[in-house]
């Protein structure tokens, strides 16, 4: 499952959720966006994590907590665009 284009794919539907709904998706959502099995989606996350991209996942889970650069869980870095704080900043 770590082949680059489902990476991409992966890191791409990761990205435009959080820009659009300021939250992270589920390996659930991933894996039907990606048209995959549940548990190749969730091994679709975890290969993504691995491979380095700035960000982590919650301790011994598969919850997304960071992904540049954003954070899924608030903090003091607040994203404000044209009046709407739906995000949070690394």
């Amino acid at each position: 499952m770590s082949d680059q284009s489902v990476l991409d794919k992966t890191f791409h539907i990761i990205m435009k959720q959080m820009v659009e709904t300021g939250q992270a998706p589920h390996y659930t959502d991933l894996a039907k966006e990606l048209g995959v099995s549940m548990e190749e989606g969730r091994q679709a996350l975890h290969d993504l994590f691995s491979a380095g991209i700035p960000g982590w996942l919650y301790p011994n889970t598969d919850f997304i907590v960071s992904f540049a650069p954003f954070n899924h869980l608030p903090t003091q870095f607040r994203i404000t665009i044209d009046g709407e704080q739906k995000w949070f900043g690394q």
